[in-house]
C-alpha cells in the first residue's frame, strides 16, 4: 500500500466540486473483462482490455493528480479482482463520515475489504452499510443534499438506510434507466449551480427535480457512451475529462471551466471513467 503523505488524514467530503486533497486509486494491473457486467463491457468483450496500456494511462492520471497537489493513495491490486480499478464504488464519504459500500456483483465482492484494511491501518473510522447493496457511483454529495441513484447496484432499502443515518441531510433518490451502470454515468454536478446530465436517462419528474437545483449542461448520446458526465472535479473550476469528448469539453470551457484532458480510453472499455476510478477521501471547501 502506498501513500504520498505521512500526515494523518481525516475523511471529509462536503461537495463533489470542492478542492480534492486526498483520493484513493488502484492500478488496473489485472484488469480484464472476465465476466460481462455492464453494457459497455458487452460492446468491448471481444476486443477486451490491453492491460499494459490501461496501467500506463492510469499512471498518467496519477501523475496529473499529483501535479495539482492531490495526495494519491493507492490500494494493492489483487489478481482475483479484475474490476478493482473502480475504487469509487467501494466506499463514499458524506460530510465527515466514510461509508463502506455493499457491492452487488459477486465478481467485485471483497474489494471493499482491501479498503477497510488500509483504513484500519491508518486509524480512519468508517461505517459499514447493512446487507442491502449500494455502490459509490450512485452517490453524489452537494453539501446538505445527497443524490442517490436507484440502480441495479443500489437498492431502495439502502437509500432508506442512508436517510435514517443522515438526519441533517436531504437524501434524494433518483430513478434512471438501468441500462446505465451508475448515476454518475448520466449525472454529475460540477459546481454549486451547474451539473452535467444525459437527459434521456431520467423520467420527467426526476429531471425536473435536478433542473430546479442546477443549470444543466447536456451530454449527447455518443459522448454519454464515452461517459461524458463521468468527469472528476479537482476544485476551483478544474475538471479532468476525456480528450475524445470534444463537445463536452468545449461546453465546459465555454462555461469557464479549466478542462484537463487525460486519455483513459482503455479503462473506459470496462464501463467507467474518471469519477469511477477515483474515491475522494477528503476535499477542502
Amino acid at each position: 500500500m502506498e501513500r504520498t503523505s505521512k500526515n494523518a488524514i481525516k475523511a471529509a467530503c462536503h461537495a463533489e466540486y470542492d478542492s480534492l486533497t486526498h483520493v484513493i486509486l488502484c492500478s488496473p494491473l489485472y484488469m480484464k473483462i472476465r465476466e460481462v457486467i455492464n453494457e459497455t463491457q458487452q460492446y468491448f468483450v471481444e476486443e477486451n482490455i490491453d492491460t499494459k496500456r490501461a496501467v500506463e494511462q492510469h499512471d498518467l492520471l496519477i501523475k496529473t493528480l499529483r501535479s495539482y497537489n492531490v495526495d494519491v493513495i493507492t490500494l494493492p491490486s489483487l489478481r482475483v479482482f479484475p474490476e478493482q480499478v473502480f475504487t469509487r464504488d467501494i466506499g463514499f464519504t458524506i460530510g465527515d463520515t466514510l461509508f463502506i459500500a455493499q457491492l452487488k456483483r459477486a465478481i467485485r465482492q471483497g474489494e471493499e475489504k482491501v479498503l477497510m484494511d488500509w483504513l484500519d491501518t491508518h486509524g480512519i473510522p468508517y461505517i459499514q452499510m447493512a446487507n442491502q447493496s449500494i455502490e459509490g457511483g450512485d452517490v453524489l454529495v452537494d453539501h446538505d443534499t445527497v443524490w442517490v441513484g436507484i440502480s441495479y447496484r443500489t437498492s431502495v432499502d439502502a437509500v432508506r438506510e442512508l436517510q435514517d443515518r443522515l438526519n441533517n441531510y436531504e437524501v434524494i433518490p433518483l430513478d434512471f434507466e438501468n441500462r446505465y451502470l451508475h448515476l454518475d454515468c448520466v449525472f454529475n454536478m460540477i459546481s454549486a449551480d451547474e451539473a452535467l446530465i444525459f437527459p434521456p436517462a431520467f423520467n420527467p419528474e426526476d429531471l425536473k427535480k435536478i433542473a430546479s437545483r442546477y443549470r444543466l449542461v447536456e451530454v449527447t448520446a455518443d459522448e454519454q457512451f464515452r461517459l461524458g458526465t463521468n468527469v472528476l472535479s479537482l476544485g476551483k473550476g478544474v475538471i479532468i475529462g476525456l480528450p475524445a469528448n470534444k463537445k463536452v469539453n468545449r461546453k465546459l470551457r465555454k462555461h469557464g471551466y479549466d478542462v484537463v484532458e487525460v486519455d483513459i480510453s482503455e479503462i473506459i472499455k470496462s464501463g467507467g471513467a474518471f469519477r469511477c476510478i477515483t474515491m475522494p477521501l477528503a476535499r477542502n471547501p
